[in-house]
C-alpha cells in the first residue's frame, strides 16, 4: 500500500510538469504557424499560394486513460515543430534565391539601357559604302511612272548624318559651286546633287531634304527624294535609305523617280536582310511598270531577283 501512494504521488507530481511543456509547444506552435503565413504572404503576393501545410499531421487526439502521462501529444506537437522550421527555412530561402535573380535582371537591363542610350546618342559609326549604280540614267535624267501604294516596310532607323564643321570638311563643301540660273527648285536641287557626286553625303541629305521641303509639288521634288534615299544608301545608311525610297514611291506615286525609288527600295531592303521583302519590291515593280521602264532597268530587276533567289 505504501507503494502504491508513492507512485501515485509521483504521478500526480509529473503531470502537471507534461501539462506546462505542452503548453509551451503550443505556443510554439502557434508562433511559428504564423510565421509561415507571413513568409508565405511574401512568397505568394495577393494570396497567390496556399499555406503550406506541415508534412506530418498532428495525430487524432486520443482519450488517454487516468493516471497516464500524455506524451504522445507532446510528441505530435514536437514533430509539428520541427516540420513548420523545416518549411520556414526554405521559403526563406526561396525568396533570397528571387530576390538575387531580380537584382540580376535589374542590373543588366540597367546596361543594356544604358548602351542603346549610348549607341542613339553618340555619331554614326557605320563605314560608307560604295555608291550604288544609277537606274535607268543618272538622277538628273527623268523617267515617267504611275505606281501603287504598298505597306510600309519595318526598319531600324539609323541615326541621320549631320553636316561636318571641320575646316577641312567646310573647304570641301565650299568647292562645290552652286548653280545659278535663276530657277531656283532647279539650282537647289543640282545643288544637292553636286554635293552627293562629291560622297559630301551629310550635306547633301540636308540639301535635298531641303529641296522636297520646300517645292514638293515641283518635278525636282521626286529627284530630291529619290536621291536622297541614295545618299543615305551610299553613306552606309539602308533603313534611313529605305524609308526615304518608301515615302518617294507613297507620297510621288506620280513623280519621275518613283519606279528608281522602287528598285533601290529592294536594294536597301536586301541590305537589312530582308530578302524576301525585296522580292515582294521587285515583283511590284514589274507588275506595275510592264514596258514603261527602260530594257537596263529590267535587266537590273532580273540581277536583283537571282541575288535575293527570288521564287
Amino acid at each position: 500500500m505504501r507503494r502504491f501512494l508513492i507512485l501515485l504521488a509521483a504521478g500526480a507530481i509529473a503531470l502537471p510538469g507534461a501539462a506546462s511543456a505542452q503548453g509551451n509547444v503550443e505556443g510554439r506552435v502557434g508562433k511559428l504557424e504564423s510565421e509561415m503565413r507571413a513568409v508565405q504572404r511574401k512568397v505568394f503576393p495577393g494570396g497567390a499560394g496556399a499555406l503550406v501545410q506541415p508534412d506530418i499531421q498532428p495525430a487524432t487526439p486520443t482519450t488517454n486513460a487516468p493516471g497516464s502521462p500524455s506524451t504522445g501529444a507532446l510528441e505530435d506537437l514536437t514533430q509539428r515543430v520541427s516540420s513548420l522550421e523545416q518549411q520556414i527555412a526554405s521559403l526563406t530561402g526561396q525568396i533570397e534565391q528571387t530576390s538575387f535573380k531580380t537584382r540580376q535582371l535589374e542590373e543588366a537591363f540597367n546596361a543594356y539601357k544604358r548602351a542603346t542610350d549610348a549607341r542613339l546618342q553618340g555619331p554614326a559609326t557605320d563605314a560608307p559604302a560604295a555608291a550604288t549604280p544609277a537606274v535607268g540614267g543618272g538622277d538628273a535624267e527623268p523617267t515617267g511612272t504611275t505606281l501603287a501604294t504598298p505597306s510600309r516596310p519595318t526598319t531600324r532607323p539609323e541615326a541621320a548624318s549631320r553636316p561636318s564643321t571641320e575646316p577641312d570638311r567646310v573647304r570641301l563643301v565650299a568647292a562645290i559651286e552652286r548653280p545659278s540660273s535663276g530657277d531656283a527648285p532647279e539650282d537647289d536641287y543640282l545643288y544637292g546633287y553636286r554635293l552627293w557626286l562629291a560622297k559630301l553625303y551629310p550635306e547633301a541629305t540636308a540639301q535635298l531634304k531641303k529641296v522636297v521641303a520646300t517645292y514638293p509639288k515641283h518635278r525636282r521634288a521626286s529627284f530630291a527624294q529619290n536621291l536622297l534615299g541614295r545618299a543615305y544608301l551610299d553613306d552606309g545608311k539602308p533603313s534611313l535609305a529605305s524609308m526615304a525610297f518608301y515615302d518617294n514611291y507613297k507620297k510621288m506615286p506620280d513623280g519621275e523617280r518613283a519606279p528608281d525609288s522602287l528598285y533601290y527600295l529592294a536594294q536597301a531592303l536586301v541590305k537589312l536582310n530582308k530578302p524576301a521583302d525585296a522580292c515582294k519590291v521587285y515583283g511590284e515593280l514589274t507588275d506595275v511598270y510592264g514596258t514603261k521602264i527602260s530594257s537596263s532597268m529590267k535587266a537590273d530587276v532580273e540581277k536583283g531577283r537571282t541575288s535575293a533567289k527570288c521564287q
